[in-house]
């Protein structure tokens, strides 16, 4: 598969802009459309007077509203730059059932990373654990203040289950080509997860992959983040949410780790 069309979630956030620039570069690499997606519900009116009270509540909340998507689209157009094909698409709705909708027609959703220390990004943000379960599509996860993604060493934290084998696939276009694939698994039956046979498959795509088993250390999420640092990697390949999301926000998992702390960008799939 190629990338024909990135969408990218911008707000108003101190991240945007760094974001739909890494976006941007992903675009011109790929050769893709880039598009910029962005929403906000108009307020219902409060504590209003009679009907007419209640229209011009809604017509000034509403023209708000509408400012503040325009102020999104000057940053979405004035961080993506020159020489890629763009395109804008804004609506008066709640922003991450809006990115959802608009990924129907993506190959790559771009969002940025939302952990607990992370700054605000407003009422056009999005959360990447929701858009991951809804979505339908990879999600490239940003961490804040990149730029740019040069995908030259990548990690494929690889378990044989239907989420990473699809993030695989997805990431395709970044695997061929990377400088060097690590294919990795962590456990002690990672010799069983048929890492070895998703190593021989990324270099029949062309690749330049190679295969490690890790015996736990830490926690999972803990170990491959630490292998990505120490092999230098810049983007991590996994599937997301293989337990239910609800048990991964109680108790905790490699998914809601690295989402919330990954220094990295992830590509991931659900």
């Amino acid at each position: 598969m190629d990338y024909a069309n990135i969408l990218v979630s911008a707000d108003l956030g101190d991240t945007s802009s760094d974001r739909v620039r890494l976006a941007a570069g992903l675009a011109r690499r790929f050769d893709a459309t880039l598009i910029g997606a962005a929403a906000h519900k108009v307020p219902a009116p409060i504590l209003v007077r009679d009907v007419y009270d209640a229209i011009d509540q809604e017509e000034r909340n509403k023209a708000e509203v509408l400012q503040i998507l325009e102020e999104a689209r000057a940053l979405f157009e004035r961080s993506a730059g020159e020489g890629i094909r763009t395109e804008w698409l804004a609506a008066l709705a709640e922003p991450t059932t809006h990115l959802v909708e608009q990924a129907r027609a993506a190959d790559l959703v771009v969002v940025g990373r939302r952990g607990p220390e992370d700054e605000e990004t407003g009422q056009l943000g999005v959360p990447p654990g929701p858009v991951l379960m809804e979505v339908g599509r990879p999600v490239l996860v940003v961490p804040p203040h990149l730029v740019q993604l040069k995908g030259t060493r990548i990690v494929v934290a690889w378990k044989d289950r239907p989420e990473a084998r699809r993030a695989v696939t997805a990431a395709l276009p970044f695997l061929r080509d990377a400088d060097q694939v690590f294919v990795v698994t962590v456990g002690d039956d990672g010799g069983h997860e048929g890492a070895e046979a998703v190593t021989t498959h990324l270099a029949r795509h062309g690749a330049h992959a190679t295969t490690h088993l890790m015996r736990a250390a830490r926690q999972e999420s803990d170990d491959i983040l630490e292998f990505a640092q120490h092999q230098d990697a810049d983007l991590v390949v996994m599937g997301a949410y293989g337990h239910s999301r609800l048990r991964e926000w109680i108790f905790g998992g490699v998914t809601r780790d690295v989402l919330e702390r990954s220094p990295i960008c992830c590509l991931m799939s659900h």
